[in-house]
């Protein structure tokens, strides 16, 4: 079948307006981990009006849904997303802070642009390959949690992705050009100390202090930073001193740590020795441990025919074209922002410093980063499915992630022009792979390739459940 992209392109032209709409009000109705209600009815509704027909509560998350349409072919997964994070409240298109509720929610990672041009994508294509008269499955996979949350590893676990040819998915940003295959695997876990309480100033032989036990912890795993691989990472947080009364010894405490590392092999090693560390506090400390895992994600597996033919149809629609106005809203939002953290971010982005505030070229596929990297549950598909990801530009050049200025940036038509570009890109390259058998195999194939030298354990232990009461588990780890 000759190739002609461009009738899918017109499909993303005619549908955008709505999941424009679509995006705005996800913008306006934030939620967190696993509370994603909301949005969940939206796209609900959104999937059937279109045709899909819709599977709800995925892997048993309630905020997990699937909708499909099409027969026969390959199944092409187009990945969504739409939870937000805590504590970026904030005015949509004013470049000064300024919260819509105190300390409420916000989307600081534009995930409210990255579920609707995800669906805008899947419904241009399902109507596409229904005008074609070709058999494929198109699927919409609306994900919870991806802020820490990890949903797409539980969906993964519980077979959601069994039978899918392909994932597509892309990522709001400040530059364009295909996702670099580069993330950490990290594991989240949760440490319960429990000790005996005693007057601590009467008595203090008597006690055995939990809170010790999270403080030796911490000591341990500090020293342990000597022995990891460099690009290994450790953090944590004590979401429970056992108190404010210091008379008393805590009888018990709680802390999380977040382990990550360049690779899956590495990150369960790191994990079991972070966990023998927790052990050794209980037995310094005579208390109790109870260790639990929260989270968990894979890193990243590259696709090179995959990340080839985005690049290629990247380069065929050219980069997005922003105006004067969309370029005089990004130079008041990097006012807000420190000059070196602008020129730090033009460095990595390797842009000439006179590129202006919002990126409009193609960044070549085959870039790799090495700093500000972190971690995405989109990892975790990759190491069983075919998995590609495209980055667009719909924010001004040095804006922060998780910040309140790129909450800001939210709703504005530049963000608007980066969804109708994503969702042509990765329908477009869903055509070449629903057209191109040889493209197809040779995705499987690299895939393959990977797996025969590196054996797959899910981040996840098989009795770990979806933290669904997650939202107080703030931050979000990318």
């Amino acid at each position: 079948m000759q190739r002609n992209i461009k009738p899918v392109w017109e499909r993303v032209d005619t549908h955008k307006t709505k999941f424009f709409k679509l995006s705005d009000r996800i913008w306006d109705k934030p939620e967190l981990n696993y509370q994603e209600f909301y949005a969940l009815n939206e796209y609900r509704e959104a999937l059937k009006s279109e045709g899909f027909n819709v599977m709800e509560g995925l892997a048993d998350i309630p905020t997990a849904i699937m909708g499909e349409a099409g027969k026969g072919g390959p199944v092409i997964a187009i990945l969504g997303e739409y939870d937000a994070l805590p504590g970026l409240s904030q005015e949509s298109g004013v470049a000064i802070q300024r919260p819509v509720v105190s300390g409420g929610s916000g989307h600081g990672c534009g995930h409210n642009m990255l579920g609707s041009a995800s669906l805008l994508a899947a419904v241009a294509l399902k109507d596409w390959v229904a005008n074609a008269g070709l058999s494929a499955r198109i699927r919409y996979y609306g994900c919870p949690a991806e802020e820490g949350g990890s949903g797409k590893s539980f969906m993964v676990r519980a077979g959601a992705f069994d039978d899918v040819d392909v994932a597509i998915s892309w990522h709001p940003s400040a530059l364009t050009g295909v996702w670099p295959a580069v993330s950490l695997a990290c594991s989240e876990w949760e440490f319960t100390f429990q000790g005996r309480a005693a007057h601590a100033a009467a008595a203090p032989h008597l006690g055995r202090s939990a809170l010790d036990a999270v403080e030796l912890m911490s000591v341990g795993v500090n020293y342990l930073r000597e022995h990891m691989p460099p690009s290994a990472r450790v953090h944590y947080a004590v979401v429970d001193s056992g108190g404010i009364a210091p008379n008393v010894v805590q009888p018990r405490a709680v802390v999380r740590h977040i382990v990550r590392a360049q690779r899956l092999d590495e990150m369960w090693s790191l994990v079991e020795r972070v966990n023998k560390i927790a052990e050794g506090a209980a037995l310094m400390t005579e208390t109790s441990v109870e260790v639990k895992q929260l989270s968990g994600e894979a890193n990243l597996v590259g696709n090179s025919p995959l990340e080839e033919a985005m690049h290629a149809n990247l380069l065929e629609l050219g980069a997005p074209e922003f105006d004067s106005a969309d370029e005089d809203f990004a130079l008041q939002i990097q006012r807000t922002i420190p000059p070196e953290d602008i020129r730090r971010s033009i460095e990595r982005l390797d842009l000439a410093l006179n590129s202006g505030p919002l990126s409009q070229k193609i960044h070549s596929f085959d870039m790799r980063s090495g700093d500000g990297i972190g971690s995405t549950d989109v990892g975790t598909v990759s190491w069983v499915v075919p998995t590609v990801q495209c980055l667009v530009a719909c924010y001004a050049v040095g804006t922060p992630g998780h910040s309140w200025q790129l909450v800001a940036q939210g709703k504005s038509p530049a963000a608007h022009k980066g969804i109708a570009f994503a969702a042509k890109a990765m329908a477009g390259l869903a055509a070449d792979v629903i057209t191109n058998q040889a493209l197809l195999s040779a995705a499987k194939s690299a895939l393959k390739q990977f797996r025969d030298v590196h054996p797959f354990k899910n981040p996840l232990n098989a009795e770990t459940k979806a933290p669904l009461s997650m939202a107080s588990i703030e931050g979000g780890r990318k």
